[in-house]
């Protein structure tokens, strides 16, 4: 008889399990990717991109009405890649991020952005605010 080893949960805050496209901005590069689960203190992502452990990084994406408890709204959040996994995911590498900081962006930057995500979707949207109400 086998017993899978004990782990102890180290994570902090409430982990919501939520596909949402964002932009990585690494080493002057920007680079599209998306989540797996948020937190208030971090996420894990999917990306193309290398991202070595270690690595500075900036991430703009929506922050869904499930985490805001209102409306959606784009942030910037600036972290530390803490853990990075290439091998199971084909093409993409799973990236898991420790976020310093994050701010809320402006009116003005949230419509740019969602008028941006509308034009670059795989599948057209009739109304831009559809785009994130994933």
């Amino acid at each position: 008889m086998t017993t899978d080893p004990v782990r102890h949960e180290r994570r902090s805050g409430q982990r919501f399990q939520l596909h949402v496209p964002l932009t990585i901005h690494v080493e002057g590069r920007t680079v599209p990717g998306f989540t797996q689960d948020l937190s208030s203190r971090g996420l894990f992502l999917f990306s193309e991109a290398e991202l070595p452990e270690g690595t500075p990084v900036e991430l703009t994406f929506t922050m869904p009405s499930e985490i805001t408890l209102g409306d959606s709204m784009r942030v910037r959040g600036r972290g530390r890649v803490v853990r990075s996994d290439g091998s199971r995911n084909g093409p993409r590498q799973g990236v898991a991020v420790q976020l310093g900081s994050y701010e809320y962006l402006p009116a003005a930057e949230n419509d740019a952005a969602a008028e941006l995500a509308r034009v670059s979707a795989a599948e057209p949207l009739a109304d831009s605010s559809e785009a994130f109400s994933r």
